[in-house]
């Protein structure tokens, strides 16, 4: 990825996350982390301005501002239909672009997220109940989220020291430094 491409975007890195999950602990970790090299990154949190809209704002920021998603999955990410919305249009982002996708497997192991299995698997089963008109979303959901364990990624059990390796790995893949 040329340094020009990747200038052209107001953020670097798009931050998606549960943020129940690891918001006050390892993305907010990772955020400062690459905050602190330079790397723009984008938080929902931090980056969306009073009375903005917040689909709005997360979808141009993955669509039009970032070159780079770094998907954090969680116990409770599966939980949230809003991550896997988002985590759809990461992919589909992805297949139309040269967007880059880095999933972080947090505490979970990608198998679960790959097979649905585990905390991922009640959280299909609490979908399913939800949504049974919806069962065509549900299924790409489940479908974005095998496709997304087969990409490699950085599996962390519960600990934040891997933090640098992953910075390293978005500052060397795409030459920002």
């Amino acid at each position: 990825m040329a340094m020009s491409e990747i200038s052209r975007c107001s953020y670097h890195v798009f931050l998606s996350f549960r943020g129940e999950d690891t918001r006050k602990s390892f993305t907010d970790h990772l955020y400062t982390a690459l905050v602190h090299l330079g790397i723009q990154t984008f938080r929902d949190d931090k980056e969306i301005e009073r009375g903005n809209n917040i689909k709005d704002e997360i979808e141009k920021a993955i669509l039009h501002h970032s070159k780079i998603s770094i998907v954090v999955f969680s116990k409770n990410y599966a939980a949230s239909t809003w991550c896997l919305n988002e985590l759809i249009m990461i992919l589909e982002h992805k297949k139309s672009s040269k967007h880059i996708v880095l999933p972080v497997f947090y505490d979970v192991d990608p198998s679960q997220v790959k097979n649905q299995t585990g905390c991922y698997a009640e959280a299909f089963t609490q979908h399913e109940q939800n949504l049974e008109s919806e069962t065509n979303m549900v299924q790409r959901w489940r479908n974005a989220l095998k496709e997304v364990a087969d990409i490699g990624g950085m599996v962390l059990q519960d600990r934040c020291t891997n933090i640098k390796v992953l910075c390293w790995g978005i500052t060397s893949t795409t030459r920002l430094h």
